[in-house]
């Protein structure tokens, strides 16, 4: 490959990546990704919160397509930023409240684009059959930001003024969670219903749909292993699809290790430990697709971090009162 087709092939890479950036120009923003997402299922789902019966706060954080050579779309300015994501959510069960209560904040930058989404869960849950049934709802705020100092505005594109913009925006989400708690799971969920529009960035929140399930299985030859197989299928608007399948193995409830596939993007090896009430995992991801060759200037893959503690409170129950009563014989 000569010279001149690299460079052409470099700045093909680097538009695709900042197109991703301020996508939201031409089509809806859409839901960041993780490759743990069987420990994340809040951040999908409303109808999780407090459904694990423990006060549990989880951290995430995820470096995208590393390595991926960006040029800037003229001299003298920044390339975008690959997609760097952090997330951490925090849920607890509230026995009054018939349910559990969550939080989520997730900060997502791709190309020129800043995100900061801040969620708060609340979701009912009932006994039904074997296992019990949850309904979520969240309340979402998100802060939006685009930089377009670095961009290039046509004709096309009245959002882009050479200059920094900024909305925030309010939606809401809806979940169904049901469990056998030790057996398996399953999932429905609709983000961003409202569908929320910035007229100042010129788009709209897609309203994805989640559909997620797991399963736990105790080998009777091996007792100390549990296998855990799970998937998570998404669409936006129903435009974009998108599926992932995965199994985790999980030996002594002490070390965890899996493989998983996300169709037409990346196969991804997952491991950590679980030492008392904390969590510790990652993940790295082998781009498949035309990103990820193994080439200079292409994906290195994705790496991704993971923490989670949890715990209860336990309030001891008061003695029972005992009163003495003379009896007095005439």
């Amino acid at each position: 490959m000569n010279a001149r087709m690299r460079i052409k092939l470099s700045k093909k890479l680097s538009l695709f990546v900042m197109a991703l950036g301020f996508s939201c120009v031409v089509m809806a923003q859409s839901e960041p990704q993780f490759s743990q997402y069987m420990f994340n299922r809040m951040s999908y789902n409303p109808g999780y919160a407090g459904s694990s019966g423990s006060i549990c706060a989880t951290a995430m954080y995820r470096n995208q397509w590393m390595g991926l050579n960006l040029d800037p779309p003229t001299g003298g300015t920044e390339a975008g930023t690959t997609p760097t994501d952090m997330l951490f959510t925090f849920d607890m069960p509230v026995r009054f409240l018939h349910g559990g209560l969550g939080l989520t904040v997730i900060s997502d930058k791709i190309g020129y684009w800043n995100n900061v989404m801040v969620d708060i869960d609340y979701a009912f849950r009932m006994f039904w059959g074997p296992g019990n049934l949850s309904v979520g709802v969240e309340f979402g705020m998100n802060s939006k930001s685009l930089d377009g100092k670095n961009l290039i505005p046509g004709e096309d594109d009245p959002a882009l003024h050479n200059e920094e913009l900024s909305d925030m925006l309010f939606d809401g989400s809806v979940g169904l969670y049901y469990q056998v708690p030790g057996k398996y799971y399953l999932g429905l969920s609709v983000k961003n219903l409202l569908g929320a529009k910035s007229d100042n960035l010129n788009f709209a929140n897609a309203r994805t749909v989640y559909a997620m399930g797991g399963y736990e299985y105790t080998p009777a030859s091996a007792p100390s292993v549990r296998i855990r197989p799970s998937a998570l299928l998404k669409t936006a608007n129903f435009s974009f699809f998108q599926a992932d399948l995965s199994c985790v193995l999980d030996y002594r409830n002490a070390f965890w290790g899996g493989l998983g596939y996300r169709v037409q993007d990346a196969i991804y090896l997952m491991a950590g430990v679980h030492w008392k009430n904390l969590r510790i995992g990652a993940s790295y991801d082998f781009t498949t697709s035309k990103l990820g060759s193994y080439k200079p200037g292409r994906s290195d893959g994705s790496v991704e971090l993971y923490l989670r503690y949890c715990f209860k409170i336990t309030v001891p129950q008061k003695p029972g009162t005992s009163y003495g009563n003379t009896i007095y014989l005439l």
